[in-house]
């Protein structure tokens, strides 16, 4: 759904709907019934509050049921004024005092936990404080959806789709929402550079290559199932530059019951990009930056909002960066930029964004392929590219969205989104697949081609109600999501090379094949339909719903149709549990069924571009989250179970055998424990295993590409005595993996330690921020994946040479 904030309708009660005088008196002493562990709390006393940017009137009541008080408030002083809402840790009386302000008007003490709001005036009585400051919150995110938790680098709410947006607190899911802040202080370039701080998510494909992919619990996930603003296939399918994106919500687990299919049928779990937009403050920032070797580029972020209250904004980001990276003969030309729209009015908020991108990457790297005469290669012994100086990747993407919500009342919200991507994308590459021990390979030039068109369209209606002591919030979603592609090119005369000391070889230049031109349609459509429960005013949430999903794929070769297209269709369901034990301590559990597009035969197998079935997959979890006030800590376990693919290694033949079964165990932490110290990371560990295996071959074998163990720590340190001086640092780790199902080929486990510094400070009244990054600290070489397991083609990623990276950032 459009990820525009606003509270679940049935989480509080509207003053607007229950004017029967000229004054309303709310009663809001909320009961915990017969759970145990109630919780009570002084007035006077901090606590964490969630109250997302709303009409003040919805605003106040929200907090009062939060804070079991009871308020009295004319309506007439509250009628069409807007609060900002609030996030972070408050007493009752400044927490009030943090949604007046502005208002002119006053929070007043009428007796013990009761008050009402007056005019603002120097009588006597009235509570005047000064709002306090928000704990964690950042100039940058302007709305309740986007406020951060405390340290600034991931926020309380994330976009669910379905679902709307809700407090970690409130989610029966594993999920993360890394902020934008984050992003610009780990100089993240792309998508992968961002989720290098997630155990859970692991890069496999070369930070230099062609385009970027990853696991998540240890299933594959494309850059064409991350979705934009809750819309999937509108993103640049190879390479997500993380200049456009204000958040990163990182679902863990299939998600098909809030998001519908994705594209390319990811199944451990869903990544969501959401656009920036303009703030209550005006942005003026420019960014320059340096990456090793050479690589020079620039910045803008622009960002204005006018009209009365606000209610116009306007959001500009482009980047211009190219130069040489650290491996040989190799460089990276980038250039994006994406225009953001949005109107917020009483009742209506709309939303526009148009982007273009464009990457140009001369002598890309591959995976490394592994042939069944070879040893896996020693990756200490590969100093240079291994990729020909004549290959490239020519990528241009242009893409647009529109979204919207309007209140009909103040119980039920419509909401829609529709979006288009168009893109051209031109490779000149070979494969690097080994023969033998001593690294030879055929270099085998092929030209491709790729063309896309994407349409994809999404519409629901929520609404929020009470049976009884129930609360519901039954939500309602149809989506469409269309594309078509069209593949082509043509192969070379091969030439011998070698993996530890490449040979250049002739600029290709005369065809000695043409390819099949191979044109295919996706189409699937989608109706879901969920309702949240709520018992013991919302302490217990039970979440039940089901998709119908439709999957519908034709393709032609040289205008011929083929025999392996399908048109298939399934009701998913899909049910979570939550339950708050205190306002700290949340226990959830949940089951997700998915239906995914089926596997692709890639271009190392003889029966390429082979379509097969869709398949299911399933989840079960179930975790704990605690909030601590400036530190969060939550755990999960899970299985997941799907089909497993292969290439035959004898035969070449590409296709299902048996299936894998992940139980995993996660831990993750974020915040600021101590003022000026942050952290952010985890622990995974996976037992990830095959079953039904033809003939029983590989039963009980680990499946290829699944590290045990994955751990991700970072810090930041604000160091004391030198205001503005911070030092960061993070160490990444995954144990050994298998290349192959039959288990006979497997890499190391590798370690990595990135390291920084940043300095914020002013000059002439301008804000300015320098950062500088070593990545990779010890200029270690590994390989850090052994590809995936149910990807179709599976190879060693080689890691990425020592960078450095440097920026300043200046506020204008």
């Amino acid at each position: 759904m459009p990820a525009l904030p606003r509270q679940r309708p049935h989480s509080r009660t509207r003053l607007a709907s229950s004017f029967s005088g000229p004054t309303l008196c709310l009663n809001l002493l909320f009961g915990l019934g017969a759970l145990p562990a109630p919780v009570a709390f002084a007035e006077n006393q901090q606590r964490t509050y969630n109250v997302p940017s709303s009409e003040l009137a919805a605003a106040l009541t929200g907090f009062a049921s939060q804070a079991g008080v009871s308020l009295s408030v004319d309506p007439g002083l509250v009628n069409g004024r807007r609060s900002p809402g609030l996030n972070g840790s408050y007493s009752v009386e400044g927490g009030f005092a943090r949604l007046l302000a502005g208002s002119g008007l006053q929070l007043q003490p009428v007796g013990q936990g009761a008050y009402t709001v007056v005019a603002a005036s120097p009588s006597v009585g009235v509570v005047e404080i000064a709002p306090t400051e928000i704990t964690g919150t950042h100039t940058a995110f302007a709305n309740a959806e986007g406020e951060a938790y405390a340290g600034g680098q991931v926020a309380r709410r994330g976009s669910q789709g379905l679902l709307g947006s809700r407090d970690f607190m409130e989610t029966p899911f594993s999920m993360t929402t890394y902020t934008g802040e984050v992003a610009k202080n780990q100089q993240a370039r792309t998508l992968g550079d961002l989720l290098a701080s997630d155990p859970a998510v692991r890069s496999t494909n070369p930070a230099g290559g062609r385009y970027e992919q990853f696991t998540i619990r240890g299933f594959s996930l494309f850059n064409s199932d991350v979705a934009y603003n809750g819309l999937y296939g509108i993103l640049p399918t190879y390479s997500i530059d993380m200049e456009m994106a204000d958040r990163v919500d990182v679902l863990r687990g299939p998600s098909q019951l809030i998001n519908g299919i994705s594209p390319r049928g990811s199944v451990g779990g869903g990544i969501n990009v959401v656009p920036k937009r303009a703030t209550d403050q005006p942005i003026t920032e420019f960014t320059g930056s340096y990456a090793s070797n050479s690589q020079v580029g620039g910045a803008v972020d622009i960002g204005r909002r006018f009209g009365e209250g606000n209610q116009f904004g306007i959001r500009f980001n482009g980047v211009k960066q190219a130069g040489d990276t650290e491996w040989d003969h190799q460089s990276v030309d980038r250039e994006m930029a994406v225009l953001g729209l949005d109107f917020r009015g009483e009742r209506v908020r709309l939303s526009t964004d148009l982007g273009h991108t464009e990457r140009d990457t001369d002598a890309p790297q591959e995976r490394v392929q592994v042939g069944a005469n070879a040893k896996v290669p020693d990756a200490k012994d590969v100093r240079d590219n291994y990729a020909q100086r004549w290959s490239k990747a020519r990528t241009r993407d242009t893409f647009g969205t529109v979204n919207g919500e309007f209140d009909v009342n103040d119980s039920v919200m419509v909401y829609g989104g529709i979006g288009a991507r168009k893109s051209n994308h031109d490779f000149l590459r070979h494969g690097v697949s080994i023969t033998n021990d001593a690294g030879d390979f055929s270099v085998q030039p092929r030209d491709f081609t790729r063309d896309e068109n994407v349409r994809t369209a999404t519409a629901g209606v929520r609404n929020g109600f009470q049976t009884g002591p129930v609360s519901h919030e039954v939500n309602l979603a149809a989506s469409y999501f269309y594309m078509d592609f069209t593949n082509g090119g043509a192969r070379y005369a091969a030439a011998p090379s070698n993996l530890y000391d490449p040979t250049a070889t002739p600029t290709p230049s005369n065809p000695t094949r043409q390819d099949a031109k191979v044109y295919t349609e996706s189409r699937y459509t989608g109706v879901a339909l969920a309702d949240t429960l709520g018992f013991f005013d919302d302490r217990l949430l039970f979440t039940l719903g089901g998709r119908w999903q439709r999957v519908k794929v034709d393709d032609w070769t040289d205008g011929v149709k083929g025999d392996t297209a399908y048109d298939e269709e399934k009701v998913s369901p899909s049910a979570g549990v939550l339950y708050r034990w205190t306002e700290q301590l949340s226990l959830y559990a949940n089951y997700m069924e998915g239906l995914s597009q089926g596997k692709t035969a890639p271009s190392t197998s003889v029966n390429e571009d082979e379509i097969f079935a869709p398949f299911i997959s399933r989840q079960v979890e179930a975790g704990a989250k605690y909030d601590f006030g400036r530190l969060a800590v939550t755990a999960a376990v899970f299985r997941i179970k799907q089909p497993a693919y292969e290439t035959n290694t004898t035969t070449r033949v590409f296709g299902p055998n048996g299936k894998r079964v992940n139980d995993g165990v996660e831990l993750s932490v974020f915040g600021e424990p101590y003022k000026g110290f942050r952290l952010l990371g985890g622990v995974m560990y996976i037992d990830s295993e095959l079953r039904s295996t033809v003939g029983g071959t590989y039963d009980g074998n680990r499946a290829p590409a699944t590290p045990k163990f994955n751990v991700n720590l970072g810090g930041e340190w604000d160091v004391p005595g030198l205001p503005g001086f911070t030092l960061t640092g993070r160490s990444v780790y995954s144990s050994s993996q298998y290349l192959d199902q039959a288990n006979s080929k497997e890499i190391d486990s590798w370690k990595r330690f990135d390291a920084g510094a940043r300095y914020a400070f002013k000059v002439d009244g301008k804000a300015v921020t320098v950062r500088a990054n070593v990545e990779n600290v010890m200029n270690k070489r590994y390989w850090a994946s052994a590809g995936a397991s149910d990807d179709s083609e599976p190879g060693l990623t080689l890691s990425t040479p020592r960078t450095y990276l440097l920026s300043a950032t200046v506020g204008f």
